[in-house]
Parts: structure tokens; sequence; C-alpha cells
């Protein structure tokens, strides 16, 4: 778990609101008796969430309160996603994995870096913001990209990622996903296939006529072979009849 700190110790405040009190127990109540610990992850994101980050006062609380075991410290230090120390209001994660890198990830960095007056690791003086820098994010399609708390902004420029920041520090929150215009994660390009809408239930399939018909077909065809056969002489194949 690491040091005790001056603002992470058993004795840093930490309670839940009544109105998280209540859901917690809700999420804990779906699980059966003797499998509480399944509610672990759950429980703890609700800590963070109210907190900002998670305490270990924060673990431990949860750990009495709703008899979860140790095994919120194991579950606490595994997951990167719990923040084990106080970070700004707004946490940036940017990635810089192999297909944002190549996107030119770095000069979205650069730009965060240079309009925050802060490097990877560290929190603005004013504790809005928090950077950091991190593994693949899952959105390679849209690539360069950064998660900002929750949300995702794909597709960016430097610019996009100042003007970002700017609504932020205004504290209006963007609107999430694709900058340039683009939906979701369409290629680049523009739609090449499904440009109409489909067609509905049933489209090219044959019907029963259809099938009828052809059926025919093959009787006719099958009869024509064996009755020239006979004539000839030749003895006419016996095939299993046609169903």
């Amino acid at each position: 778990m690491g040091l005790d700190t001056a603002d992470n110790n058993p004795e840093t405040p930490f309670e839940f609101t009544e109105e998280n009190k209540k859901r917690i127990e809700a999420i804990v109540s779906m699980y059966p008796v003797g499998h509480k610990q399944a509610a672990t992850i759950p429980v703890l994101d609700v800590a963070q969430r109210q907190h900002g980050w998670l305490p270990l006062s924060a673990m431990n609380k949860a750990r009495r309160s709703f008899q979860i075991l140790h095994l919120v410290y194991e579950v606490a230090t595994f997951y990167t996603m719990f923040l084990r120390q106080p970070v700004g209001k707004y946490f940036i994660q940017i990635c810089t994995t192999t297909p944002c890198m190549l996107c030119n990830s770095d000069s979205i960095l650069e730009a965060i870096q240079n309009k925050l007056g802060i490097k990877v690791g560290e929190t603005t003086p004013d504790k809005l913001f928090t950077l950091l820098e991190v593994e693949c994010l899952g959105a390679c399609v849209n690539a360069p990209m950064v998660q900002i708390n929750d949300n995702y902004y794909e597709d960016l420029t430097p610019k996009d990622i100042e003007e970002i920041i700017d609504e932020l520090k205004a504290g209006r929150v963007p609107p999430p996903g694709p900058r340039n215009g683009r939906f979701s994660c369409e290629p680049a390009g523009g739609l090449t296939s499904l440009t109409e809408p489909p067609k509905g239930p049933g489209f090219g399939q044959r019907s029963r006529r259809d099938g009828d018909l052809k059926l025919q077909r093959v009787r006719s065809v099958r009869n024509a072979t064996a009755e020239k056969m006979t004539s000839s002489g030749s003895k006419p194949f016996n095939p299993a009849p046609a169903r």
C-alpha cells in the first residue's frame, strides 16, 4: 500500500454521503451471502467518485461498513483506474501507444504541457488539471486521443486540445467524441458501404413458388435424360428421387 503520508493515511477524513450509502447498500444486496466480495470494484468506484481519488481511509470505510474483506487493498493496488494519490478536477490521460504515436500524439502531449505549464505526472497549482501518459485506451481508430475523466476526445489536433482545455477552465465540459466531424469511428474518408437504409426482413430470399419452379425444372431435365438413355439402349442411372 505504500507509506502513510499527510494526505493519505488511515486517519484521512472520509465518510460516505447518505446518498452513496444507499447506493452501496443496493449494490451489495445484489450479491448472495458468501459472495459479497464481488461488490468490491463498484463500491470502491463509488468512493473514488465521491472523493476524487481513493485514500486508505476510504478503503477501510468500505471494508468495515459493507462487510467486504481485506481484498479491497489488493484490488485498489492492482487496477490503475483506482487513483491512490490526489489528482486535479480534470484528469487528463493521453495515449502515446503505437497507433496514437503514429498519428502524432507527441504534438498533442506537447500542446497540453505548454498550455498548462506542467509535465507528465504533475498537477497544476490551482488543482484543476493532472496530466498522465498512459498505454492504449482502446480507441486506436480515432487516434490521437485523450481521456479526460470519463470522456474520450478523439481525432485531435494541437488546436483541438487547447480549445478543450480553455472550455474546461471556463467551467464548461465540451461534448466528447471525434473533433474532425466524423461520426464515432466511421472511416476517415467517409462511408463506402451501408450508404442507404438496409432492406427489410426477407430481402433476397427466394419465395416458396420460386423453389417449386426450380424443383420442377430439375425433375424435367432428369426425366428427359432418362428417356434419352433408354431409347439409346443404355441403362439409366437411378438416383434418389427428388424431394
